[in-house]
């Protein structure tokens, strides 16, 4: 995996991954680290084209804490649909499944 510490977008803050997450992840032989390394580098996933320019906007403004938003990525594996969702103040990252935000 190519270094990617220069091209972060955004401070994750905490990380946070749900049983369900944890357990669909590990189900479909996917690495929860890749995913949060794609979400922190810009690349949304699987995101309609409203959520991406909400992500690019909330991204482009970092450090000032009244134009940052919330950040949602979503990726597919074989057994369904993960989200990752960074808190607007940026003090937590969350990996979890739709059905339980």
């Amino acid at each position: 995996m190519p270094d990617r510490c220069h091209s972060l977008r955004f401070k994750p803050g905490r990380l946070l991954i749900t049983p369900g997450a944890m357990r669909l992840l590990d189900d479909a032989g996917k690495d929860a680290l890749e995913l949060l390394g794609r979400h922190v580098t810009g690349d949304w996933g699987n995101v309609c084209q409203e959520d991406q320019a909400a992500n690019d906007a909330a991204t482009a403004h970092e450090g000032d804490v009244d134009r940052q938003a919330r950040v949602l990525s979503a990726y597919e594996t074989s057994l369904g649909r993960v989200w990752v969702i960074t808190e607007a103040d940026r003090s937590a990252t969350t990996i979890l499944l739709p059905d339980e935000y």
